[in-house]
């Protein structure tokens, strides 16, 4: 299995540290207002990723945090906590909008068959751990206090844009617009690891720390959290591509300055949702959601859909016309999936499930390239083997694209109505059935022209004849 990271910018076989355990850490949810779709669309392809490693039979562990503090509106540590913000805008206190926000986002989660983590921990949970690291940050010189809050100092380290080569100047806080520059900094990419003095005066959430009554700074929760349950090495740290800088170069930068060594194996970022006008967020045009689609009729599982047919690390353009598109397609392999007999008789053939087996990994295995992977669904179908050879093979590939492809067909089956399963007709298409392989075609057209006669058409496919009322 090849993976692009993006710490080295190519695609590299991937080897995990520890043949026992993979270990995934994903970034969760800011649980102060619902998620978007393009949220949402990193949330599905880290699912992929993740069930793919098992289904190629990688024992994962993977840990999710759930960020309820701490996350303030800006990148430069500045501006309004998002949390404040949304307990202002829901009239509740801070820890109900993160319980509301926390259930929305699960809800979502498994509309879109999204994977729990083994592991979800609110950052909340964790104060005593980012204690212990910023402590051993300030005693290693890589820390320091100023204006009452804590800083990492990025002038210690060898490199600090790890992800792209940019200019310093282009990336630099104090001259990005909209973001104030924070006096109290020695170097303009520092940021706060423990804040005591923030913007705003009435932060919800405090704790004690041996510089002061505060609160943890964004960047170093996942590290917290990461450190906790996955120990001091991992194997794929995911996000979406705008969490590269600064989130998870800081993260970088902290973490690898407490270890005393490398820390994370392979990063893999998302790339954007976008509309027409450019990147989806919470802040611009229509607020996308999950809830928005079902509204306008649209099945959750169409939205995965979407999403897989097109590769991760490319920018993927959502209109309304592409999700119909895309709600067409999947109806249509539904129904042919509907065609298959579930009661076929005989066993799976071993053979050919797994050269089909084969041609799906080759696919998943060029960089978790799910649109390989949903033509290897069309090629099961299009093969001349037997339905219950086609329907093992699409089971199992539903292991990881989790597209509820044989209980859709099973629905739809169950939808049809009751004249098509019309006993008289049915004897007829057997007679039908019969006369060709006899080779009287005059007698298999009879049948045919009268059964048209009578409102009935009669469609040949690799399955049989079906028929439908026109």
């Amino acid at each position: 299995m090849y993976l692009y990271n993006s710490l080295t910018r190519k695609r590299e076989l991937f080897v995990p540290n520890h043949p026992d355990l993979v270990k995934m850490y994903t970034c969760g949810p800011t649980v102060y207002h619902y998620a978007h779709i393009g949220n949402l669309r990193t949330y599905i392809m880290e699912d992929v990723l993740e069930k793919y490693l098992r289904y190629a039979g990688y024992p994962v562990k993977r840990v999710m945090n759930i960020t309820d503090v701490g996350h303030l509106s800006s990148d430069g540590d500045t501006g309004e906590d998002k949390m404040l913000k949304g307990a202002r805008r829901e009239h509740k206190s801070v820890m109900e909008i993160a319980k509301m926000y926390t259930d929305a986002f699960f809800a979502d989660c498994e509309k879109l068959n999204i994977k729990r983590p083994d592991v979800v921990e609110p950052a909340t949970n964790c104060i005593d751990d980012y204690i212990r690291i910023i402590g051993t940050l300030l005693d290693k010189g890589f820390a320091y206090r100023a204006g009452g809050n804590v800083y990492f100092d990025t002038s210690k380290l060898e490199r600090y844009y790890v992800f792209n080569d940019f200019n310093a100047e282009d990336l630099d806080v104090g001259v990005r617009e909209g973001v104030e520059e924070d006096a109290n900094k020695r170097n303009r990419n520092d940021f706060v690891l423990w804040f005591t003095q923030s913007k705003f005066e009435d932060q919800a959430l405090k704790w004690d720390s041996p510089w002061g009554v505060g609160y943890p700074g964004w960047h170093i929760e996942c590290t917290g959290i990461s450190l906790k349950h996955l120990g001091e090495d991992m194997d794929i740290h995911c996000g979406g591509i705008d969490n590269a800088f600064p989130h998870h170069t800081n993260e970088i930068a902290q973490s690898e300055s407490y270890l005393g060594h490398k820390w994370v194996n392979f990063w893999f970022h998302v790339l954007h949702l976008n509309t027409a006008t450019g990147k989806m967020s919470k802040s611009s045009g229509e607020f996308l959601t999950l809830s928005l689609l079902e509204q306008k009729g649209y099945d959750p599982i169409v939205y995965r859909f979407f999403c897989l047919q097109s590769h991760y690390r490319k920018n993927l353009v959502f209109s309304y016309e592409n999700l119909d598109n895309a709600a067409a397609a999947y109806g249509k392999l539904v129904d042919k999936i509907a065609a298959l007999d579930p009661g076929a008789a005989g066993e799976p053939d071993p053979q050919r499930l797994a050269g089909f087996r084969q041609r799906f990994m080759k696919g998943m295995d060029a960089d978790l390239n799910t649109s390989l992977g949903i033509t290897a669904l069309y090629d099961v179908l299009k093969d001349g083997t037997d339905d219950r050879t086609k329907l093992a093979a699409l089971a199992d590939f539903d292991r990881v694209l989790s597209l509820d492809l044989l209980e859709a067909a099973a629905r739809k089956r169950a939808a049809r109505p009751e004249e098509e399963h019309d006993p008289e007709i049915e004897a007829l298409l057997a007679a039908r059935t019969a006369a060709k392989k006899a080779r009287d075609f005059a007698e298999a057209d009879r049948i045919r022209d009268d059964l048209k006669a009578r409102g009935i058409e009669v469609v040949d496919t690799p399955q049989g004849p079906k028929w439908k009322r026109i």
